[in-house]
């Protein structure tokens, strides 16, 4: 007789799905990766678990205006909508990446009430790391 398989699940009433939405967070992370294409915004847990995130193609922007200030500014308020339902009061805000939407981004993080306790910015730099390719003759 085959073994039933056990559900996986966090939660002790047994909905897998429903524990997501149940949970009350008051401090978080902010990820804002902003490239010349996209931005994607991503809402962490101090512990670094997702619970909410959305970009400027879920916005339902397509081709070169995901690109763009406007779509960048829409992308936290899908986000943070979600958090905010849940109780996130204070927020940390880490933004990576030279997209033009980086400021926009801050400002409309700004205006959904969330407190920023500071605001770091992690592009990765290189220190002189690898070679360039060698120049083209033409």
């Amino acid at each position: 007789m085959a073994k039933p398989i056990p559900r996986i699940g966090s939660c002790r009433n047994g909905h897998i799905g429903s524990c997501k939405s149940s949970r009350r967070i008051s401090k978080g992370v902010i990820h804002v990766q902003a490239s010349f294409n996209n931005a994607i915004v991503t809402i962490t847990d101090v512990q670094g678990r997702v619970v909410s995130w959305s970009s400027t193609s879920t916005c339902g922007f397509r081709g070169t205006r995901r690109g763009t200030p406007f779509a960048t500014q829409t992308a936290p308020g899908n986000a943070i909508r979600i958090v905010v339902d849940q109780g996130m009061q204070r927020a940390e805000v880490m933004i990576k990446g030279p997209g033009l939407g980086r400021d926009v981004a801050l400002r409309a993080i700004r205006r959904s009430g969330i407190l920023l306790s500071f605001v770091w910015d992690v592009t990765p730099m290189p220190h002189n790391g690898c070679r360039p390719p060698k120049k083209r003759r033409v």
